[in-house]
C-alpha cells in the first residue's frame, strides 16, 4: 500500500444516504510477474523453508486487490474502520517465475445480521494463463449490530491441545511486516498512529499471525500448508505473548495473553521435490 493509497484510504468518505442495495463490485489487474526477492524475503522473515510460495504470501496480492475494489466509488463505505473477521485461503497451482498472473476480486455486501450488523466479502482468485493458482476469500464487518442483537456465540475450546510455537511481539514487530506486506495502517505502527485511529494500543496484522503459524506448522510437520481458514476473535497489541497451539488433526487456535484471538483450521500436503 502506497502513500497516496493509503491516504486515499484513510479520507474516504462514506456516501450519503447509502444506496439500499449494491451491485457486486468486480475489480481485475494484472500483475506480469511474482516479486521473487519480495517472497524470499517474507519467507526468511517467518521461517519458511524450500523456494514455493508461502500460502499466506499470496494474501497480499488479495489484499491489494481488495483495498482497490473498496476504494471503487461504487463502494460507499468508508474503508477505515473495517474488521477483517474471516479469511479463507487456498493454493490451487503453481506460478512459473516470469509467468502474468490475473487478479480478480468480487466484492459482495452481505444482507444485514439479526443485530443491523453488515459485512461484506471479497472473494479474489488468481489465475496464470487460465488457470488458477489461488484463492482467498475475506470477510470484513462493516458496522457493527445493536447490543440488543444475538451475538455469534464463543467456540467452545475443550481440549488443551498441544503447543506448536510461541513468540512474543515487541514494538517494533508491525513496523517490520509493514515493510514485507504494503500494509502501512497505522493502527499496527506505533502506540500514537494507533491512538490516532482510535485504538487503544497498536495492534499486529492478522495475517502476521497467520503466516507465523503456518511456518511453525510446516516446519514441524515437514509439510506445506495448501488450505487454511480462520475467523479473528480478538486483536492482538503489540507486545503480548502469542501461542499457536494444535487442538485436532486439522484445528489450531491462536492465544494472547490468555485470551483465545483465532480459530481455524489447516490442511497440509507433502510436496514431491
Amino acid at each position: 500500500m502506497g502513500v497516496f493509497t493509503l491516504l486515499r484510504a484513510l479520507f474516504k468518505r462514506p456516501r450519503r444516504p447509502l444506496p439500499s442495495a449494491l451491485p457486486e463490485l468486480v475489480t481485475e489487474y494484472r500483475l506480469d510477474s511474482l516479486p521473487l526477492d519480495d517472497i524470499a524475503r517474507y519467507r526468511s522473515a517467518f521461517g519458511f523453508s524450500g523456494e514455493q510460495v508461502p500460502l499466506t504470501w499470496w494474501y497480499l496480492l488479495a489484499q491489494r486487490a481488495h483495498l482497490a475494489t473498496m476504494l471503487e466509488p461504487a463502494f460507499p463505505f468508508r474503508i477505515v474502520g473495517l474488521v477483517h473477521m474471516d479469511n479463507a485461503l487456498e493454493e490451487i497451482g503453481t506460478a512459473v517465475p516470469g509467468q502474468p498472473l490475473l487478479i480478480r476480486t468480487v466484492l459482495r455486501v452481505l444482507p444485514p445480521s439479526s443485530s443491523g450488523a453488515l459485512r461484506c466479502v471479497l472473494e479474489t482468485t488468481g489465475t496464470a494463463d487460465g488457470v488458477p493458482v489461488f484463492s482467498c476469500a475475506s470477510t470484513y464487518l462493516i458496522r457493527r449490530g445493536s447490543r440488543g442483537g444475538t451475538k455469534p456465540a464463543e467456540p467452545e475450546v475443550t481440549s488443551p491441545g498441544t503447543l506448536i510455537a510461541q513468540w512474543t511481539l515487541d514494538t517494533a514487530a508491525g513496523r517490520r511486516y509493514a515493510r514485507l506486506s504494503g500494509d502501512w495502517n497505522p493502527i499496527h505502527l506505533a502506540g500514537w498512529s494507533a491512538r490516532l485511529m482510535g485504538m487503544r494500543a497498536p495492534i499486529i496484522h492478522g495475517m502476521h499471525t497467520l503466516g507465523a503459524c503456518c511456518a511453525s506448522f510446516e516446519r514441524t510437520e515437514d509439510r506445506s500448508v495448501v488450505r487454511l481458514a480462520c475467523s479473528f476473535r480478538r486483536p492482538i497489541t503489540l507486545g503480548s505473548t502469542v501461542q499457536c497451539i494444535r487442538i485436532g488433526e486439522n484445528t489450531f487456535v491462536v492465544r494472547a495473553s490468555g485470551n483465545l484471538v483465532i480459530t481455524g483450521s489447516l490442511l497440509l500436503y507433502t510436496r514431491a521435490y
